[in-house]
């Protein structure tokens, strides 16, 4: 890869040493279009700004597994069909990245597992193939948390966007190592978040790129770098030929500079019928030629409702008490997910976007909490309600959490295997683990593989009651005795998250977010640092969160907020 990296960054360089390159720092999708259309840039040319980009900011971010060897010949095939005439779609001649647990036939396909090193996979996902068809050019394969973070749990977790492949990903915000004793691993000082890496996209690397969630892989890195992005409701986008973690909450979704770019991804990732391969495409109906952009109105937050939910997400929450545990803030720590209130910085910047979202005519319902997140039943209660995951929830371990996403990593995983057909290098999740175990000396699992090893363990037959029993109450927690029920008592458009601190409830029913950046906050998790070293801030953004399938009123209040606020900053270290 870095071979192929360096030829084509040469290339890159010479040509443009013969003719002023088209800057593409904070260019959007609709400026590089109309200046293709205008004959002021081509999509080769774009790649080659691109490219040089690549060769002098990689070395720093680590944020690519591979750079698409026929990257210039698909630029200069959607050259010759544009002076043709014929225009594919909205992202015609565009460069995208995708995460590389996305399925490319011509290009290496590794999801960061060494098992899956240069493997060439024999078909297209779906939505790569959408995205060829509305004529987006792959110019990468992004960095990511090794199989979506799904790999290493207790009792040594593997750290967001590392994998064995590339090792760990950098925040263009603060490129460097964290020094701090005990994280002095070569992890970074800043987290990229989540297993989507949207550093490429921030760093100016392609002009947007493709991410997936599970649970907060797409909008914790939209998150840390300053990025606009929509996590879709779960089968919008076909999951088909994406590694995954579970159906039951697996989606991708589109990483951006701005609202507008994020929604026109998003219109391409999207199938223009039902995709045979993935059922739950059927849920929802996409909008007039898969046209997102048609939603956004600078006066979309006029007469919107949006509710606070303040209990945990703005202010501590206090959960019941669980018979047998220790203490109530033991169970916190083993909770479902969600904040226990924002630090003051970031409590000031959401005092700040509720005062815009007035200001813009939208009607802010005060609070608005969750009311399974309130709820003083300890069996109602979302935050007592954990994920099951590493060796502290295996079997016999595991009564109060959900089993959700380790029954279903074996249950999905093992049937994306079989699609692969006798490419696949290991062919079930017990052949990855003793291929893992036998390859360490190469680095397979640096952290351990807990995470695979419990998910192992499930028996998708005779466990099948508990995971269904298990995703019931997912279901019943997050979504109807928690969004659905206060949206409806309130009746309400959208719920207003800080940062990335509601994806955990949106994503066990499936619920769509979109995310827009607002401003910096101070670096302060994991402790304090050593005396001399002044981290950088983190960037922090707000989050529209509805039910399923309202993406167009999401994105037509993200955007006027958006339009309102203004605070995207490019990352100083890679100008």
């Amino acid at each position: 890869m870095i071979r192929i990296l360096l030829l084509l960054t040469l290339f890159a360089i010479q040509l443009f040493a013969q003719k002023k390159p088209f800057d593409v720092v904070e260019t959007s999708i609709p400026e590089m279009r109309k200046a293709m259309e205008e004959g002021r840039v081509t999509s080769r040319e774009l790649v080659q700004a691109y490219l040089v980009r690549i060769g002098l900011y990689e070395d720093k971010l680590h944020c690519i597994i591979t750079v698409n060897p026929n990257v210039l010949a698909e630029a200069e095939e959607r050259d010759r069909e544009r002076a043709q005439g014929k225009i594919r779609g909205p992202l015609h001649g565009i460069p995208i990245a995708l995460k590389d647990n996305i399925l490319t036939h011509d290009i290496v396909t590794t999801g960061g597992a060494l098992v899956f090193a240069g493997y060439l996979p024999p078909y297209d996902a779906t939505l790569t193939k959408n995205l060829r068809d509305a004529g987006a050019v792959i110019i990468a394969k992004t960095g990511l948390s090794e199989l979506a973070n799904w790999v290493a749990g207790a009792p040594t977790p593997m750290p967001a966007n590392y994998n064995a492949v590339r090792g760990f990903g950098y925040n263009p915000y603060d490129p460097r190592r964290d020094p701090r004793e005990g994280n002095d691993d070569g992890r970074p000082v800043l987290t990229t978040g989540g297993s989507s890496s949207g550093v490429g996209t921030a760093a100016n690397f392609w002009a947007a790129n493709v991410g997936t969630e599970t649970s907060g892989s797409i909008l914790s890195p939209t998150n840390q770098n300053m990025l606009a992005g929509v996590k879709p409701t779960v089968g919008r986008i076909s999951r088909y030929g994406v590694i995954p973690i579970t159906a039951d909450q697996d989606t991708a979704g589109p990483m951006a500079k701005t609202v507008t770019d994020a929604a026109i991804l998003l219109g391409a990732l999207e199938s223009a019928s039902p995709d045979p391969n993935d059922p739950a495409t059927s849920k929802c109906k996409p909008p007039a030629n898969r046209d997102y952009t048609q939603f956004l109105k600078a006066d979309g937050l006029k007469g919107m409702r949006i509710g606070i939910p303040r209990a945990s997400f703005y202010t501590q929450a206090n959960p019941p008490r669980r018979a047998g545990a220790p203490t109530v803030e033991g169970a916190r720590r083993g909770g479902g997910g969600g904040g226990f209130g924002p630090s003051p910085e970031q409590q000031r910047l959401m005092t700040e976007a509720i005062e815009i979202l007035k200001a813009q005519g939208a009607v802010i319902v005060d609070p608005a909490d969750i009311p399974s997140v309130v709820d003083q039943d300890p069996d109602k209660n979302f935050l007592l309600w954990g994920q099951c995951g590493g060796n502290t929830n295996a079997k016999g371990k595991d009564a109060n959490c959900s089993v959700v996403l380790k029954y279903g990593m074996k249950r999905d995983f093992n049937a994306f295997l079989a699609t692969l057909g006798p490419s696949a290098p290991v062919k079930t999740l017990k052949e990855l683990r003793e291929w893992n175990i036998t390859h360490t000396q190469s680095g397979s699992i640096r952290f351990g593989q807990s995470n695979l090893d419990v998910s192992d363990e499930m028996d998708v037959v005779a466990d099948r009651a508990r995971y269904e029993a298990d995703r019931a109450k997912d279901i019943y927690l997050a979504g109807t005795h928690g969004i659905d029920e206060v949206m409806k008592e309130k009746k309400l458009d959208a719920l207003l998250f800080p940062g990335a601190s509601g994806a955990s409830i949106a994503a066990k029913p499936g619920y769509p977010t979109v995310l827009v950046p607002f401003g910096f906050v101070p670096n302060t998790f994991g402790g304090p640092f050593p005396q001399g070293f002044d981290p950088k801030p983190a960037p922090f953004g707000v989050a529209f969160t509805g039910m399923a399938c309202s993406e167009p009123e999401l994105l037509k209040m993200a955007f006027a907020f958006e339009q309102a606020t203004k605070r995207r900053v490019r990352p100083a270290s890679v100008p």
